[in-house]
């Protein structure tokens, strides 16, 4: 069977707890790799290259957005902000699981670079529990979260175009629930198409030499 990783992209609502996903999930289980995206900003305290982000000059970066040494980028507060190429394939060829956090728009387009890719959605199991981790927070005003209320309302009309729907009511079901679908997703044969040619052929040769 192949041996090499998959792209794993995780999706959802603010809120949804994607983040704490990733990271618990990581943490029990060594076959995963969260991955560590570029940024023209400055780190912050505490920070290191190569941990947080990969830290590059403007020009470094707009050099391999041109080299196509992204998968996905795009600048926000007058920083870029993409996901480096070498350093996912390199991941997924030592048979790592490499995991995104991108929103939709982004998905899809690593869905066009990557049809293999394994596109998942996070979501509370109810719009009421979306609003209760919202305003849980703590931590923001009330046009804020009807902010990102409003734009749930636009994601959740791309809910459909993903591999799968993950309700996020119990974290560590929800943890299990994920790992579960990407150990399946290996095994799926769009992702071992080398195993079944060689199955094939030497099937084939088999057949033959008994004829």
């Amino acid at each position: 069977m192949n041996d090499k990783g998959i792209l794993i992209v995780v999706s959802g609502f603010s809120g949804a707890g994607k983040g704490t996903i990733m990271n618990r999930l990581i943490h029990e289980y060594d076959d995963y790799a969260l991955s560590v995206s570029a940024t023209t900003r400055a780190p912050r305290t505490g920070e290191e290259d190569g941990r947080e982000y990969f830290f590059l000059k403007k020009e470094e970066f707009e050099k391999r957005i041109e080299e196509g040494g992204f998968i996905e980028h795009a600048c926000y507060c007058d920083n870029y902000y993409g996901t480096p190429r070498a350093y996912v394939e390199k991941q997924l060829d030592e048979g790592k699981n490499v995991v995104l956090e991108i929103e939709i728009q982004g998905a899809m387009n690593i869905r066009k670079q990557f049809p293999d890719a394994l596109l998942v959605f996070v979501t509370p199991p109810d719009v009421r529990e979306l609003e209760r981790r919202l305003n849980g927070r703590g931590t923001e005003e009330p046009e804020i979260v009807a902010k990102r209320l409003r734009r749930a309302a636009e994601e959740a009309e791309g809910m459909d175009k993903y591999d799968y729907i993950l309700v996020n009511d119990d974290l560590e079901t929800c943890v299990k629930q994920l790992n579960e679908l990407v150990k399946a997703a290996r095994s799926a044969p769009v992702r071992n198409k080398e195993f079944i040619d060689n199955i094939r052929a030497e099937l084939s040769a088999l057949a033959k030499g008994e004829e």
